[in-house]
């Protein structure tokens, strides 16, 4: 390798971020805190053990765990040495857990002691594992019928710290599986490159929103640690000096209480974690610790009246989107002078959108034959996208990969308009678009309508099956507070009087549900909702 050709790679992140940030903290709950110096340390360490029990370049170490700071030191250590990082969704059933192990050829498994249970009943299936890495909070030794296991902190305490390897930017550092919401997950792969360009990408996306953050905010990532590398945040907390709070296994009391304590100022997650936290029962006791908490909202459409409801406790509130397969990062809600200078309500509107392409994303909306929609707010047409952080192919799978990378372009399936100003509108779905009577009824439009209704809670919309139209709307909402479905259907008839949604768009049944189902990754199910019609 040419010395010269500096390696856009993640232990490169350190250097600068080492001289500026040394004292900075990276906590975890109230159990441990460790100066971004310390960090490092603990990070040359597991490095320095995961080579000395046979870890080599190119094997895939899985991550099983919550939010801690053990899976924050994998992030950087199995990548460091050449090694592959597979962030396993532990909330898919053991079979498909089992699955993506075995389809990733996992060699090595890092994993907290409450999830060994799971591991030891099929430990005979996992041959292909050749050492289990093996964590605790408590204190004492570590008990397990797993044979080749090592003890994690032990390893870190009778290992010195290496000077990392100059790794070549385009080796593969992670990968992970696809929710699944058709068939069996999909493995995606990302190299040192794509992380570290996607990481600046964040960073100046959110200079320019509106959420100003700056040198003084607490960060505490909602989003697990198994999920689209939390949306690239721990990389770039580290790239740009910011403490980092660990929650854990989210409980959204403890999450309160962490925000209190360490004052933390911005989070990200889906629509579905803000909603939990603003609707418990204490929520209000910490009412003055939320104000001013900035939260960007990814993963699933941010509900209009969700925004508001968040908007009353002083909470800002901003959209971005992005998917699996592209790092995640594609749009954000990024203000210009242009949006600054309108009426606060307009402004509202333009930051729960999906926003703008994101610096370095090459973004188009094109219609059935591969033409750009114009920016008329009403031509519906699929985003896709090129970047130089996407995934180059779901893992040896090539009939899936040609068909993601149709004619050049990564084609997200995500259904769109944009208006006036540039900023796009997720309308729906490709597969969870509701044809009726041969026009698209856009359900997210709908829910983000419904949702502004005081006494709704969490809504979604699917299509059901009809002889004379094709498909249907239904609606299935949970309830703030008690009220009829002819309610609903009256609120929205006023929304038609205002010509915010068509009289044909109404649905035709409200299901009113205690919860709706959700998906590993915390967000409305709504395969399961088709199955319950």
């Amino acid at each position: 390798m040419n010395e010269k050709n500096f390696q856009l790679n993640i232990a490169n992140i350190f250097p600068p971020s080492l001289w500026s940030f040394r004292n900075q903290e990276i906590v975890y709950q109230d159990l441990k805190r460790f100066t971004y110096l310390e960090f490092y340390d603990r990070v040359r360490r597991l490095s320095s053990a995961l080579l000395k029990i046979g870890v080599k370049k190119g094997d895939k170490v899985a991550v099983l765990d919550w939010d801690t700071n053990h899976y924050m030191e994998s992030y950087f250590s199995v990548p460091m040495i050449g090694a592959v990082l597979h962030t396993v969704n532990i909330r898919y059933p053991p079979e498909i857990i089992f699955y993506t192990m075995q389809h990733a050829a996992d060699k090595f498994v890092i994993v907290r002691d409450e999830f060994l249970p799971m591991i030891e009943r099929s430990a005979q299936l996992f041959d292909f594992v050749k050492g289990w890495i093996i964590y605790s909070d408590e204190k004492g030794e570590i008990r397990t019928s797993l044979e080749n296991h090592y003890n994690y902190d032990e390893m870190l305490e009778s290992s010195e710290p290496i000077d990392p390897p100059d790794i070549d930017e385009n080796t593969p550092a992670t990968i992970f599986y696809t929710s699944g919401t058709t068939g069996l997950p999909k493995g995606v792969t990302f190299t040192h490159r794509k992380l570290v360009l996607h990481a600046q990408a964040l960073a100046v996306g959110l200079s320019y929103s509106p959420l100003n953050i700056n040198e003084k905010d607490v960060f505490m990532g909602l989003v697990p640690m198994f999920h689209v590398h939390s949306w690239g945040v721990p990389y770039l907390t580290i790239m740009t000096g910011h403490k980092y709070v660990l929650p854990g296994r989210y409980d959204v009391k403890r999450i309160l209480e962490l925000i209190k304590k360490e004052h933390v100022t911005f989070s990200h997650m889906v629509p579905s974690i803000l909603y939990m936290i603003l609707t418990h029962p204490e929520v209000e006791d910490y009412a003055s610790y939320l104000k001013g908490w900035k939260v960007v909202i990814g993963g699933a459409a941010l509900p209009r009246g969700l925004a508001k409801m968040a908007e009353k406790f002083g909470i800002i509130t901003v959209g971005a989107y992005g998917m699996s397969e592209t790092c995640p990062l594609l749009t954000a809600a990024t203000f210009t002078e242009e949006i600054n200078s309108l009426s606060k309500e307009e402004r509202f509107d333009y930051m729960i959108s999906t926003g703008r392409p994101a610096v370095l994303v090459n973004l188009r909306v094109v219609d059935s034959i591969g033409k750009d929609v114009p920016w008329d707010s009403r031509t519906i047409g699929e985003i896709i996208v090129r970047a130089p952080w996407l995934t180059d192919e779901y893992y040896l799978d090539p009939e899936k990969t040609e068909e993601l990378w149709r004619d050049g372009w990564l084609h997200t399936g995500d259904l769109a308009v944009v208006d006036s100003k540039g900023f796009i509108h997720i309308v729906d779905r490709e597969k969870d678009a509701i044809k009726s009577g041969g026009e698209f009824i856009p359900s997210l439009v709908l829910e983000n309508i419904i949702s502004e209704i005081p006494e709704v809670g969490e809504v979604a919309v699917v299509g059901k099956k009809d002889e004379k139209w094709g498909e249907r709307p239904i609606a299935f909402i949970t309830l703030k507070n008690k009220v009829s479905k002819e309610y609903i259907i009256e609120r929205l008839m006023k929304f038609v009087e205002t010509g915010r949604i068509q009289k044909w768009w109404i649905p035709d049944d409200i299901i009113f549900m205690d919860n709706l189902p959700k998906t590993s990754t915390n967000k409305i199910d709504k395969k399961e909702l088709k199955k319950m019609l």
